[in-house]
């Protein structure tokens, strides 16, 4: 049986008002997400926390070659309240570039390498980040400015932070502390920059743990832009329960029927969509009723968009739906 949820609109407001609607108690409960993802990993180590294709991580490998980009972060000053940029393609790299800059203690600022170099540059002034974690293609974006900001690719600093295996990050970071700064669209102005902390985003995920049960056995798909706010909901629902995230190929997330494949070849339990993409992606089914009984969806969940539940009519006869 498949459950359909529903987030409201103004996502990162959501995060925000949860997070602040509840007290963590921290002599019980983690405080970061970071931390919560460290005693994840611990938990189940040989588990495989992030797929692309052929391409697998375990918790144990994405915990340290994430430590790796910590050390080199720490070792260039990166700490607690630091903006750092993020300018990767959808991959296994971009997540732990994400994971190795919360566990440096700074924020990760999203820079979508889809989006114009104008406005990425804007971000990055606007917020203040000296540091940008790039790769090859990307760095290219910001190369007029390599004396004013820091470029570090994300290959040279895997393996190359000269730190010994298990050595301890020395970083004091609380809930307080900001995890990450996501610009708004700009649809009505200059795009601004929300701040939201690790305390928010813990918090959101231990008031719904009752609700949904998520747990290892899940997979999610990371199919939105990390610099949609919906992301983080993909990539910590997976990553902080010991289940496995699925990294969507951008060309594929363009692609109704490429991703009802991706869906049914990883065996997706949970899968999160605006009412718009999800349309489309009801359209393919549509053309292929045949395959309708391979999906292992567990969970629908609808954000970023008003939902009009008429439009999943069909879709709720097919495979019924609580």
């Amino acid at each position: 049986m498949t459950h359909v949820g529903f987030v409201p609109d103004g996502y990162v407001r959501e995060i925000k008002e949860i997070g602040n609607g509840i007290e963590i108690n921290s002599d019980s409960m983690v405080t970061t997400i970071n931390q919560w993802f460290q005693e994840q990993s611990q938990k189940t180590p040989d588990r495989i926390a992030i797929s692309f294709g052929e391409q697998e991580l375990s918790y144990f490998q994405l915990n340290a070659i994430s430590d790796d980009l910590a050390h080199r972060l720490l070792a260039d000053r990166v700490g607690p309240e630091s903006r750092v940029g993020i300018c990767l393609k959808r991959s296994p790299d971009l997540v732990s570039g994400i994971l190795g800059i919360l566990k440096a203690g700074a924020a990760y600022v999203p820079l979508d390498p889809e989006h114009p170099v104008e406005r990425l540059e804007n971000m990055v002034h606007d917020a203040g980040i000296e540091t940008i974690i790039c790769d090859e293609v990307t760095r290219s974006y910001f190369n007029d400015s390599e004396s004013k900001w820091n470029l570090i690719s994300i290959s040279d600093a895997e393996n190359s932070s000269g730190h010994s295996e298990g050595s301890l990050l020395p970083v004091n970071v609380s809930s307080d502390n900001a995890a990450y700064v996501i610009y708004t669209s700009g649809s009505t102005g200059q795009p601004k920059g929300c701040v939201v902390t690790h305390g928010n985003v813990v918090r959101l995920f231990q008031s719904t743990e009752a609700l949904f049960g998520f747990n290892q056995t899940d997979v999610w798909t990371l199919f939105h832009s990390f610099a949609f706010d919906f992301s983080v909901w993909e990539i910590w629902g997976a990553l902080l329960y010991g289940g496995r995230l699925a990294v969507v190929p951008y060309e594929v997330s363009r692609s109704p029927d490429e991703f009802l494949d991706l869906l049914i070849r990883e065996e997706v339990t949970v899968l999160n969509q605006t009412p718009s993409a999800f349309r489309h992606l009801i359209e393919a089914e549509n053309s292929r009723p045949e395959q309708a009984d391979s999906l292992r969806l567990r969970y629908v969940i609808f954000g970023g968009e008003g939902l009009d539940p008429r439009s999943l009519r069909g879709w709720v006869r097919r495979h019924g739906v609580e």
